[in-house]
């Protein structure tokens, strides 16, 4: 947690480009610096800063309450949380989730109780909350209760999936949004002029702002690192070796605070005596591979992407399902998860319109398990693919479904007595099997026969639609149960 809630300016002297200070120590992240330091610097997360929104007390130092912080990265969470602590004028404690215990979390409650008793209040960030255990976050309970820590927990997941009732119970839940394009476009701009930034010495061209624009998906953070990954190979390449001229002169972004009077020269804007380097799309491509896919496998993007794939397959979107598919591919889903929710997908949504798709799944997991990773996600493409354009229906379900609602409400009834098994001693005595017709004696393999319960003789569970294959068993069914059917109420 070193530097999140007391960012260190740049060192006077220090040039903004360079990545130490005068003293050789590493300067903080460009996120780090440009994080917000009052309510008047957020971006974004509107409907949570309105003039007598809940925050907007709590920041003011009006407002006494733990918070739950729940959104995606890089949307402000720990920003929020450095202001509330700020304003509470307590004592500031902060836990990681990923290295703190039980025996962590009781010491910094026995420290913040004896500071109350001193008249002073104690806030208590936790970062990633949704890592702790149940044992763990019930440790917090009773302090949280008592207020005798102000808690202001972050988490990237669903506190109604990750966090214990108690304790949501007892928190202020606020959900933070994702920033929009216009937010993140902002903040970038903020970044390339602001002195605790990158002060004005490079200028973005229109096609590099959109593009860290594009593949920041709506996290500051990221689009913060992937300016200033940039801004380092740019002028770090400036410093060592001069760059050849592009051929053309890209259209920038130049800002109130640069010159508006400056001129392009050898692949640079110059102001006077001033030297702003050009970042143009081709450094920021070249400076991150490609955009990180906002999935977290144990959160609930894993379930919002996972319900997206399966209902674009059920929708027969198959390019949607192709680009969910995709997602959960690149950001490390365990291939064995999709291949066990397609095999599941192919009998509830599909079934019997093309009996060859769950074919198609159990392949596709075999090729998982005896090929692995990546040339498996070829044979999950191709499953995917079969999947979402076979006809649809939910005949399987249905049926299965209807037939246990029966059973629970009791609806067994016997055996007919001509079913049951004969192949031990005593059973022919009790008249098993006596009068049943074994369906290959006849010319068609169908015979009348009763073969359900009594109370259930009639019932109807499969109903099959018109589409695909159903179309050829809806006819068979009829005549089937035609025959079948003769036998109503008989035994024989």
């Amino acid at each position: 947690m070193d530097s999140l809630f007391d960012p260190a300016p740049n060192t006077p002297g220090t040039p903004s480009g360079e990545s130490a200070d005068v003293g050789g120590r590493p300067r903080a992240p460009l996120a780090v610096r440009m994080r917000p330091q009052s309510l008047d610097e957020i971006i974004g997360q509107q409907h949570l800063l309105g003039k007598a929104s809940p925050l907007r007390r709590l920041i003011s130092g009006s407002g006494a309450a733990s918070v739950l912080l729940y959104g995606p990265p890089g949307t402000g969470k720990t920003t929020m949380a450095s202001l509330i602590s700020r304003a509470t004028g307590g004592r500031f404690e902060a836990l990681s989730a990923l290295s703190a215990g039980v025996k962590e979390v009781r010491a910094v409650i026995d420290v913040a109780r004896r500071r109350l008793i001193a008249g002073q209040q104690t806030v208590l960030f936790i970062d990633e909350v949704h890592r702790f255990s149940k044992t763990q976050q019930d440790a917090l309970l009773d302090a949280v209760e008592n207020r005798i820590v102000l808690l202001v927990a972050a988490t990237t997941e669903n506190p109604s999936f990750s966090v214990v009732a108690p304790l949501l119970s007892r928190s202020l839940v606020l959900r933070l949004q994702p920033l929009s394009d216009e937010d993140i476009g902002e903040v970038v701009d903020r970044a390339v002029v602001d002195p605790r930034g990158l002060n004005g010495t490079v200028a973005l061209s229109v096609e590099a702002r959109e593009h860290i624009v594009a593949v920041a998906g709506g996290d500051a953070r990221r689009a913060l690192t992937a300016l200033e990954a940039s801004a380092d190979a740019v002028i770090g390449h400036a410093d060592h070796d001069r760059r050849t001229p592009d051929t053309h002169t890209p259209e920038l972004v130049v800002h109130e605070a640069q010159a508006q009077d400056a001129e392009m020269r050898d692949g640079e804007m110059r102001d006077g005596e001033n030297t702003v380097l050009i970042i143009d799309v081709a450094d920021v491509e070249a400076a991150i591979d490609r955009a990180a896919v906002r999935y977290d496998r144990d959160g609930d993007q894993h379930y919002d992407v996972t319900s997206a794939f399966i209902k674009s397959i059920r929708g027969s979107d198959v390019d949607a399902a192709v680009h969910y598919l995709a997602r959960m591919i690149s950001a490390g889903e365990d291939p064995r998860f999709i291949a066990r929710r397609l095999m599941v997908h192919a009998s509830e949504d599909i079934g019997m319109a093309d009996p060859t798709a769950l074919q198609s799944a159990v392949a596709a997991a075999q090729v998982v398990q005896l090929v692995g990773m990546p040339e498996a996600k070829l044979a999950l493409t191709q499953a995917t693919i079969h999947l979402a354009t076979a006809p649809k229906s939910a005949g399987v379900v249905a049926a299965i479904g209807e037939a246990m609602a029966d059973v629970a409400a009791g609806k067994s009834g016997s055996v007919p007595p001509h079913l049951r098994d004969s192949h031990y001693a005593g059973a022919k005595a009790m008249g098993h099997g006596k009068g049943y017709r074994y369906p290959h004696d006849d010319p068609d393999g169908v015979v009348p026969q009763q073969y359900a319960p009594d109370e259930l003789v009639g019932v109807d569970y499969y109903r099959p639609t018109g589409h695909g294959f159903e179309r050829e068993i809806s006819t068979r069914l009829g005549k089937l149960r035609s025959i079948i059917r003769r036998a109503r109420g008989s035994r024989s």
